[in-house]
């Protein structure tokens, strides 16, 4: 099994947002890989909007990032995270894969 990084939006509908993260962890269990959505766990102890945690939060999800083996980023929004996310993947050789918000694979 491998450890895979979900990337998916946060801001905007955090709610909502959250709940997506949830499914896109979900479709990686069911491929046989073990999902790490930060966005879904930082956001119960950390305030998104507050400038200070939301920077904790982000640092904290990039020290994760380094430990994964993939990242999947998820939809066709790509926000801020998501960008700097990528970028440190890359730097980092860490596959990616790209999905849409439907979980089908963008080749």
């Amino acid at each position: 099994m491998k450890l895979i990084y979900v990337a998916s939006p946060l801001a905007g509908n955090a709610d909502k947002n959250i709940q997506k993260a949830l499914r896109y962890c979900s479709f990686v269990a069911s491929c046989g890989e073990v999902p790490l959505a930060p966005h879904t766990i930082f956001t119960r102890f950390l305030d998104d909007t507050d400038k200070e945690q939301r920077r904790c939060g982000i640092k904290m999800g990039f020290a994760l990032l380094a430990k994964c083996e993939e990242l999947w980023v998820f939809g066709s929004t790509i926000s801020t995270g998501m960008k700097s996310e990528i970028t440190i993947a890359k730097a980092k050789n860490i596959p990616i894969r790209y999905f849409t918000e439907y979980c089908e694979e963008v080749l």
